[in-house]
């Protein structure tokens, strides 16, 4: 055979660095050194590997990963990374039909969390939803079948596209590890007794799902040497219809989970939200921000179980306390669960680490339950019964027979090592009692030393402890300032202005501890490992529990951030309507007092165009109504006097004006490539916010493009609010049904200043020339100015020449007045009024009805004589475009009025039964103005 030797393929991605990997060669590189292997397969050392093989099972306990067999595609994560994910270690296997519809299969493996999600996704052509689930697991490594990168697949390819962004690695694997029948075997062997009859039953169907969960596994036993035991992996199966998918151009712009400024800042929602007091609560959040609930009955729970919270003080005071001392439980019990391939003294020393912390795990399950006592709501009632004594008792009467009851979690190290010292309880081993009598006698010596050298040197030596050098001596540097340290010590190093040292007697009574701990330790060893074992049992109940912790800790955050601001409950309804709604971020950090802005949104008011000044608060208003989105449907409250959130299944936000360097993009492409993606996905159960869109090209251009987007969010039905300072594109798009104008208010009244009111307006903005007068206030200087209004004069006045009435666009506000009727009328179907208001509601909206339609008929008349007027001064071809005008506003739509309009009216019969005084007849007024125009008489009926 071949000499031994490593060898990797890696594939040029455009990147700055390779990323790609393939897990084939003549030798096993994610194994020892010294280890043949067949050349057609990497990971296995015995021979050739069939798939129905069951895997190698070994009895120990893996707590990290060794240094020989880390695989080499993993990313170096320092801190948090750019999506404010926790430094875990997480691995993704990816695989994808063949097919006009993708359906692609993901599943995830978190090492750190023992937790195992896999995912079947109906996708589009762009994979958007795939890379949505990377973005929010944020994975270590990436998995994909060799096959899909010769010749490079579609999702292959953008997957590589988008590796910086997801900050992971691709690893190739081979065909063989992709098998449904081996997925489906490791679910039946790891998943809990209780949970392994659901999983498979949400698995049914989803074969490559299950392929992935094959593949990941494989990958984490035979190429990083670790496993898990029977029935010890938390599986769950996550559909993807069942939240709401957010891009990553849109989690950066609304600064969901990192600030854009500054990553460290809190300034963020993620950052506002985050009042957990465990990190199994803080994850939770940040995943249910990327990923909020699509849910109306989950969210009403959620809602009901907050205001519990934040109405009750003292359960909120109570459940905040008992929350505060638990430490990481998800790492912990995983830890518990997983099994190495060799065991050594450092296994055993953190083996007795993790048991102390689950017996103060146990411990602090039960004020949890005295904390909940008396809840009402659905949600908290389960946790409380999760946390029920009868559940833990079988684990604490497990660690009570092995572990001496006053043994606790210590964070100082040296505390810490005594407690892993007398865990064990006395009796069980008499070797071990020896061993901790010669630990205390050594540690005694060792004070005892220290405490002699004081006296003798008449030095203030202070007594220090750490991992690597043990018990260490420190004094101020100030009081060698008079002559030097005695020869004694040594390993002396200046840190600031203090001295630290040893002596050799000191390391030498430093080895005898350690060589005492580690006897301990030994002796210790089998009684842990017994109660471990035993404990593993009972991993299942833990999980659980410690779901229900986070999911508790996640509300009680939202119950504190709900009652220092004055937030509001949502209801989930079909419309969109906020009452004195705010931003959460800006309203947090700014000094002066927030100005509240209301929204409204139907599918008649679906698409907003919104237009002010600079700086008059656009961009804020609309980023709120996005963020305040997100707030309802991850379950907390609002910031508002009144909130109806429609449930949400998209959202889409092109908010940012800056070139991309990196990528060689300017400001403009940036900003059509990601119009793009959004008018690719968008549909009617989607919300998107617009800023600035076609200010990057030219103005001509950039108005035309600007135009032809809205007219196609305008067709896809979904919310729209577009910020723009286009005025003309508010007044063309003004006309389309389901469009409004609002504008951000200024107060403009005095010379050469200029007031933000920050209060939403309808109509587009007054204030014609805001960038001039803004200009004097920076100023500019006075003759550029004076130049600069001259010539908007000039243009201004050139362009109300051009201007002339149009009979499609009359034509337009009369189909939007009926709609805006049928809406109406609707809404009225599906309230609660009572008969004696409805009836006056009705009698007053066809009077209005009545007195807009003939406002709109006397529009047309006077339209059609202008448009006779004119046509004798301009050229037959423009006289033939006027008549092409007149026949499109007048043919088909007249029809289509009058069906509509049938329509209504036997839609307002049906709905006001018994109610009298309906006029009918007044509601074909436009049919007879529009005889009377034809025969050329009167409009008024």
């Amino acid at each position: 055979m071949a000499t031994n030797r490593r060898t990797s393929t890696s594939y040029t991605t455009g990147t700055p660095t390779n990323r790609v990997t393939t897990a084939t060669g003549t030798a096993n590189r994610l194994g020892t050194s010294n280890q043949l292997v067949s050349t057609s397969n990497p990971f296995y050392t015995t021979g050739d590997y069939a798939t129905s093989v069951s895997r190698p099972r070994t009895g120990r306990r893996s707590t990290g990963r060794p240094s020989t067999t880390r695989p080499t595609t993993a990313r170096p994560r320092t801190g948090v990374s750019t999506l404010g994910a926790e430094n875990q270690e997480i691995i993704c296997a990816v695989s994808e039909s063949r097919g006009i519809s993708p359906i692609v299969g993901l599943a995830f493996v978190n090492l750190d969390t023992g937790e195992a999600v896999l995912s079947q996704i109906s996708d589009s052509q762009t994979y958007v939803r795939t890379i949505h689930k990377l973005i929010v697991y944020n994975p270590t490594a990436i998995l994909i079948v060799s096959t899909a990168a010769s010749p490079r697949s579609k999702l292959f390819s953008i997957i590589e596209d988008s590796l910086e962004e997801i900050d992971s690695n691709i690893t190739l694997l081979d065909r063989r590890y992709w098998a449904e029948t081996t997925g489906l075997e490791y679910i039946q062997q790891l998943a809990f007794a209780d949970d392994v009859e659901s999983i498979k039953t949400a698995v049914s169907g989803n074969y490559y799902a299950v392929c992935c969960f094959a593949a990941v596994l494989k990958y984490v036993e035979l190429g990083m040497s670790r496993t898990f035991p029977f029935r010890s992996l938390r599986i769950k199966y996550e559909p993807s219809e069942g939240s709401m998918m957010i891009d990553l151009s849109t989690i950066r712009s609304l600064e969901l989970v990192q600030n854009l400024h500054n990553a460290k800042s809190k300034d963020c929602l993620f950052g506002l939200l985050n009042e957990t007091m465990t990190p199994m609560g803080g994850r939770l959040l940040r995943s249910n921000i990327l990923q909020p609930l699509t849910n109306p009955k989950t969210l009403n729970t959620r809602y009901d179980a907050l205001e519990e919270l934040s109405t009750k003080e003292e359960m909120f005071f109570a459940v905040r306390q008992a929350l505060k001392p638990f430490l990481d439980v998800d790492k912990t019990l995983t830890q518990l669960i997983l099994i190495p391939v060799q065991l050594g003294v450092k296994d055993t020393e953190q083996a007795i680490n993790n048991v102390i912390m689950l017996k103060q795990f146990v411990n602090l399950i039960k004020p949890v339950f005295e904390a909940l006592t008396g809840a009402r709501c659905l949600m908290l009632q389960e946790i409380r019964s999760m946390s029920a004594n009868e559940h833990v008792e079988p684990v604490y009467e497990l660690i009570d027979n092995t572990i001496n009851e006053d043994t606790t979690y210590a964070s100082q190290p040296l505390d810490l090592r005594n407690q892993r010292t007398y865990a064990v309880k006395s009796g069980v081993n008499g070797l071990l009692d020896v061993a901790r009598q010669t630990y205390k006698e050594a540690m005694t010596d060792a004070l005892q030393h220290i405490k002699d050298l004081t006296e003798e040197h008449g030095l203030p030596l202070q007594t220090k402890f750490d991992n690597t050098r043990q018990f260490y001596m420190r004094l101020p540097a100030s009081e060698l300032e008079q002559h030097d340290l005695p020869a004694i010590f040594i390993n002396v190093f200046r840190k600031k202005d203090m001295i630290e040292c040893q002596t050799l007697d000191l390391m030498k009574r430093n080895q005898k501890i350690a060589d005492s701990h580690t006897e301990v330790l030994l002796m210790s060893d089998k009684s842990v490992e017994d109660l471990i074992g035993n404990a593993r049992e009972h991993m299942s109940v833990l999980f659980k529990i410690c779901e229900g912790i986070a999911m508790l800790d996640m509300l009680a955050s939202f119950a504190q951030v709900v009652t220092s601001q004055d937030y509001v409950r949502p209801v989930i309804t079909e419309t969109l309507a906020i009452r004195a709604g705010r931003h959460p971020i800006r309203e947090k950090i700014q000094s002066n007092k927030f100005i509240p802005n209301d929204v409204y949104a139907t599918q008649q008011t679906r698409f907003q165009v919104i237009t002010g000044c600079n700086m008059s608060g656009k961009s804020t208003y609309i980023r709120s109504v996005a963020m305040m989105t997100v707030m309802a449907q991850i379950g907390c409250f609002v910031p508002a006097q009144y909130a109806t959130f429609p449930i949400m299944r998209q959202l889409f936000a092109r908010v940012s004006m800056d070139d991309n360097i990196e990528a060689n993009v300017s400001t403009f492409a940036a900003e059509m490539r990601e119009t793009a993606f959004i008018l690719r996905n968008i549909d009617r159960q989607s919300m998107a916010i617009i800023d600035e869109l076609g200010r990057g090209t030219s103005t001509r251009d950039g108005l035309a493009i600007a135009i032809a987007i809205a007219e196609a969010l305008v067709e896809s039905r979904a919310l729209v609010w577009f910020a723009t300072h286009f005025r003309d594109l508010a007044n063309i798009m003004s006309e389309r049904n389901g469009v409004v104008n609002l504008h951000l208010a200024v107060d403009s009244s005095e010379e050469d200043k200029m007031e933000m009111l920050y209060r939403i307006s309808s109509g587009t903005v007054q204030e014609e020339h805001y960038g001039l007068k803004l200009a004097k206030v920076v100023p500019l200087p006075a003759d550029v100015v004076e130049h600069a209004e001259h010539v908007a004069h000039t243009l201004e006045r050139q362009m109300k020449k051009k201007q002339k009435r149009s009979l499609a666009i009359i034509q337009a506000r009369r189909r939007k007045l009926l709609l805006n009727l049928k809406e109406h009328i609707f809404q009225a179907k599906d309230g609660s009024m009572d008969d004696e208001n409805l009836k006056q509601w009705l009698i007053d909206l066809q009077k209005e009805f009545v007195l807009r339609m003939s406002a709109l008929d006397e529009e047309t008349r006077k339209a059609e004589l202008g448009i006779d007027e004119e046509d004798d001064d301009h050229d037959d071809g423009e006289s033939e475009r006027g008549v092409t005008t007149v026949a499109e506003a007048t043919a088909a739509p007249a029809q289509a009025d009058r069906q509509l309009k049938q329509e209504l009216q036997e839609q307002i019969f049906r709905d006001s039964d018994g109610i009298e005084h309906i006029d009918a007849t007044e509601l074909d007024s436009n049919a007879d103005s529009r005889r009377r125009i034809s025969a050329g008489g009167s409009t008024r009926g």
